[in-house]
């Protein structure tokens, strides 16, 4: 059963994913929207399973939802700063830096988790990655120390994702 479970089901994440973002497209709910919504969410996952060999497994799903829960909030707080530095602060006054972050993680879902995370919080975008995947670059839009940005997405984001795809 358990064999078969996966094989229907490759990344069954994703599969209710699909499902729910083809319900959402539809404009209406509807039984046959979700069923079509199942059946393609079957069905992509499980023709393109070959391109996945090594899709990490055991992700904490809860430790995921409360990082998702603290990007939201992180990105909510960031806008609200860079909104008061663009709307009192003239442009020869902005300290922007460039940092590199040093990467422990290892997995590219986790990377690319976290590069996305860097440039959805405003006031920092993620400009580069490194050619052996070991460090990220940033750009910060105003800092006056550089190794307390590096520092704050290391201890705030990197160290959960540790936790996420351990």
């Amino acid at each position: 059963m358990t064999r078969l479970f996966h094989w229907l089901f490759p990344h069954p994440l994703l599969t209710l994913l699909l499902a729910a973002v083809w319900v959402l497209l539809q404009n209406q709910f509807t039984p046959g929207m979700a069923v079509f919504g199942l059946i393609l969410g079957i069905i992509i996952p499980r023709l393109t399973v070959a391109w996945w060999p090594d899709r990490p497994v055991g992700i904490r799903v809860g430790k995921m939802a409360a990082y998702c829960l603290l990007v939201l909030w992180d990105i909510l707080v960031a806008n609200v700063e860079v909104a008061w530095i663009v709307l009192t602060r003239p442009n020869a006054k902005l300290r922007p830096a460039w940092v590199v972050v040093p990467l422990d993680l290892r997995q590219p879902e986790a990377i690319s988790i976290l590069a996305g995370t860097i440039t959805l919080t405003p006031g920092t975008v993620t400009a580069d990655l490194s050619d052996g995947g070991h460090s990220l670059l940033v750009h910060a839009l105003d800092t006056d120390n550089p190794d307390a940005v590096r520092d704050a997405i290391k201890h705030r984001y990197e160290r959960r994702l540790k936790e996420i795809f351990a």
